[in-house]
């Protein structure tokens, strides 16, 4: 089994570090409101794209920035089928795509697996919450508690923030060693 600092990632330190206090409100900000209202606002997806636009320009080298922009527009394709199957929600497919150049294509299988792992703890979390009288009431009005779906937000937006911050720890703890 792996531990924390054995896993790699190839997005680079920098990178991440440029991307990270920009991408975390707006994976916040999904996550919340997929959970109150059911919805990922179209806002925030412009949010998340146009941060990769601009900062990615400074952050990524000039060479990778169009393929990773391709990234977006495979992703979107995939999220769009997807979504006209009935699997997924349009809000989903359109952050998911949005989130894609973030991650270099080197890291899709792993991030795919931290994907996993983050949507498997935010469905029991969130199911373990809603059974909880005391919380429901403090968030009294969230649809999310009321829905037999799930809100994705709150994994996809978990599953960006938590590959930003490992690999800023990690380049941080390789920086300290």
């Amino acid at each position: 089994m792996l531990t924390f600092d054995e896993v790699r990632w190839s997005l680079p330190f920098d990178q991440a570090l440029w991307f990270l206090p920009f991408a975390l409100p707006i994976c916040i900000w999904v996550a919340w409101s997929d959970m109150k209202f059911m919805r990922i606002p179209n806002k925030a997806v412009y949010a998340l794209a146009l941060v990769f636009l601009v900062v990615g320009l400074v952050a990524v080298p000039l060479a990778e920035y169009p393929w990773r922009l391709l990234q977006l527009v495979v992703v979107l394709v995939i999220g769009f089928v997807l979504n006209m199957g009935g699997v997924i929600g349009a809000g989903d497919a359109k952050f998911a795509a949005a989130m894609a150049p973030f991650i270099p294509l080197a890291d899709a299988r792993n991030f795919l697996l931290l994907f996993a792992a983050v949507l498997l703890a935010a469905f029991v979390t969130h199911r373990v919450f809603r059974a909880m009288p005391g919380w429901r009431a403090r968030t009294a009005g969230w649809k999310s508690w009321e829905d037999k779906r799930f809100p994705m937000g709150l994994a996809l937006g978990g599953s960006l923030a938590f590959y930003l911050i490992w690999v800023v720890v990690l380049g941080l703890l390789e920086r300290s060693a």
